[in-house]
């Protein structure tokens, strides 16, 4: 007897190549997606890459723009160095095995493109020390610019200006990155933490 229609054994095979096709094509959207998150964060490090590097352009334009007194250049240069060397005394705490290869806050930085262990010594100290990535930037330019030239004062020197250098950064720095770099660097020397309290004020 005859019948109307394709077999089961004919539909079974068509559906066992649909089931393959979907398969397939579920494969390639999949790689697809891979594909789109991969180029998603390759521009998403290049988008970071590009504000650092504006970020970075401001700080220099403001550090040669900015018409600093001796003793203001004195004080922040003061303030840079000794917030520098605090992070790197830090690190070197969390590194102790590794402090003969640390000599410098300059080989830190250098060490910590390369090195893991080094890289999350660093972001942990500053963490520790209430400071950014960022403040660690415009502290490095304005040594960089003002370093050779800055008498660096001691404590007693500073004892002087003790409550006016905040109000001083405030009204003389006019780049925003420098500013709060200065102002949580002068709370890392004076009190041995940078108040985030004030910073996230200040930021408002």
């Amino acid at each position: 007897m005859a019948t109307d229609g394709p077999s089961l054994k004919s539909l079974s095979a068509t559906l066992s190549r649909v089931e393959l096709k979907f398969e397939s094509i579920n494969i390639q959207f999949e790689e697809l997606d891979e594909a789109a998150a991969r180029i998603s964060d390759r521009l998403e490090k290049h988008r970071s890459t590009l504000d650092q590097q504006v970020h970075q352009h401001q700080v220099w334009v403001s550090l040669l723009e900015d018409q600093l007194t001796t003793l203001e250049t004195n004080l922040f240069v003061t303030y840079a160095m000794d917030t520098l060397r605090r992070c790197h005394s830090v690190v070197l705490g969390k590194l102790p095995d590794l402090a003969p290869s640390l000599p410098t806050v300059a080989s830190v930085l250098h060490r910590k493109a390369r090195n893991r262990q080094v890289r999350l010594a660093w972001e942990s100290s500053l963490q520790d020390l209430g400071l950014r990535s960022t403040d660690i930037t415009a502290l490095c330019a304005l040594f960089v610019m003002h370093g050779c030239q800055a008498e660096y004062f001691g404590p007693a020197q500073r004892q002087h200006y003790t409550g006016q250098v905040e109000a001083l950064i405030q009204r003389v720095v006019t780049n925003l990155a420098l500013r709060e770099g200065l102002l949580r660097a002068v709370q890392v020397v004076e009190v041995g933490h940078a108040d985030t309290v004030m910073s996230e004020a200040f930021e408002q």
